[in-house]
């Protein structure tokens, strides 16, 4: 059940169409959510930003995967999980990796848990962390720029997942194969 519209090139809003075109090249489709997000343009431009500026973050293929997938199974994104599953392959994360995200379970690395546990504190506290968080943050080889970059992260998967479940937007085929829930 979509309760939000999914559009295409033809039926998106005028400030929308350019975007779309940008989404289907750079991914050979148009996914769904960036078809639910066109309905406001800003929203999308934010979105495409958003996920721009944040592969140009400190942080390598594996560590944007655990802030992404570590704050889509926080918030039980039906989409986003499945999706990231399959972005992860394309950026050729370990499956290891993208398996412990998925069922929430401690990282191997002790620094990419490190990673993903700052980030649940961030996402759980709505950014109330502790002192001894930071600490130990820190102390696993990040620093205050990595937090701030975990926001920004945040600040697109917020734009993400809370669409998808008011849209309830189906997984695009090409994740399907990643289909995932709480």
């Amino acid at each position: 059940m979509t309760t939000l519209k999914i559009h295409d090139i033809e039926s998106a809003p005028e400030g929308s169409k350019a975007l779309l075109e940008s989404s289907n090249k750079a991914y050979g489709m148009i996914p769904g959510l960036h078809g639910v997000l066109a309905a406001s343009p800003k929203l999308l431009e934010a979105y495409q930003t958003l996920h721009q500026l944040f592969t140009e973050t400190s942080f390598n293929e594996e560590e944007l995967t655990v802030v992404w997938q570590a704050i889509n199974v926080e918030h039980a994104c039906h989409y986003c999980v499945p999706a990231h599953t399959g972005i992860a392959k394309m950026m050729k994360v370990d499956d290891t990796i993208t398996d412990a995200l998925r069922n929430e379970t401690p990282l191997a690395n002790a620094k990419l848990e490190a990673l993903r546990t700052m980030t649940l504190a961030i996402v759980r506290n709505r950014g109330n962390v502790t002192q001894e968080d930071l600490d130990a943050f820190y102390a696993a080889g990040y620093g205050e720029q990595q937090v701030l970059e975990i926001i920004l992260g945040l600040s697109q998967k917020v734009i993400s997942n809370y669409t998808n479940h008011i849209a309830h937007t189906p997984v695009d085929a090409a994740f399907q194969k990643f289909a995932w829930s709480k």
